[in-house]
């Protein structure tokens, strides 16, 4: 929210090519407590102003020699382009109300002044732009926010992804229906296997045999949602040589609790098993 002491030291820059009006509207802001005023008789000087310090709110007579504050509305428009025109006119034509407000004006003021409607409509005018800054600047720093978050996670993942590397074969991901959704490291070229990308199920080109008995406790574990480590399953390829891989992997939960699949690593542990296998203690 917006307090009093942000509203009354905002920026307001009086635009008018009549001294006595500014004075007038000046000694009405003081004597409620605006503390940042600035004035101007010359309209083309505006948009030199307003680039300069960035007002919070132009008090803009419509009705000026030379240069007319329609003009200097459309001279403010390249400088503010963001689209939000912080300007309330002055103007004792009726006619020019509409006008304005099209020209991108947010308010008006009549005259002769009602100084009840002119501090009235000022502050309400005021207490809005200060919102929208403030809230131009939380966006601006949520965006920063998510690059330098998205920086991290994108890094987190690439040291996640070698430190996978280093410690096993592969890593996998499936969703809740069982498909793989990710797969990291040379698994599919080391056994010959392959994702079919319609199904997200794991397709063997080689022809090998698995173990139907640890391929049918590994599905229950992976049913009942259990997590599992270093569990070991077999296979036999067409020349009978069986070879052996070590999985381990836990369910995942979104923030309501809800499962989204499964996560994991995967080793292949043939040469460690074989030679245990060949031994004479296991003949």
């Amino acid at each position: 929210m917006i307090n009093e002491h942000e509203i009354l030291n905002a920026g307001i820059l009086i635009v008018d090519d009549q001294q006595s009006n500014v004075l007038l509207v000046e000694e009405v802001l003081r004597d409620v407590g605006y503390a940042c005023i600035a004035s101007t008789n010359d309209p083309y000087a505006v948009c030199g102003l307003f680039k300069k310090n960035h007002y919070d709110l132009i008090l803009l007579d419509l009705q000026m020699p030379g240069m007319d504050g329609f003009e200097v509305m459309e001279g403010l428009k390249g400088i503010e382009t963001d689209g939000y025109l912080p300007v309330l006119v002055i103007t004792a034509q009726p006619e020019h109300k509409l006008r304005a407000l099209r020209a991108g004006a947010k308010d008006f003021v009549s005259k002769p002044f009602d100084l009840v409607e002119v501090r009235t409509r000022i502050h309400n005018m005021l207490e809005v732009r200060l919102l929208y800054r403030k809230l131009e600047y939380y966006n601006k720093v949520l965006e920063q926010t998510v690059l330098e978050r998205t920086a991290e996670l994108r890094e987190s993942e690439a040291r996640f992804r070698r430190l996978t590397e280093l410690s096993s074969d592969w890593y996998w991901e499936q969703d809740e229906k069982g498909r793989f959704t990710k797969i990291f490291g040379p698994v599919l070229e080391m056994l010959g296997i392959r994702v079919d990308d319609a199904l997200g199920k794991i397709r063997d080109d080689q022809g090998a045999r698995w173990n139907e008995a640890e391929r049918e406790i590994l599905e229950a574990n992976l049913a009942a949602r259990r997590p599992f480590l270093d569990f070991v399953y077999s296979r036999i390829h067409p020349d009978n040589s069986r070879q052996y891989l070590m999985v381990s992997g836990e369910p995942m939960f979104d923030s309501y609790g809800r499962f989204t699949g499964y996560r994991g690593i995967g080793k292949d542990v043939t040469e460690k098993i074989r030679p245990n296998e060949e031994s004479p203690a296991n003949q």
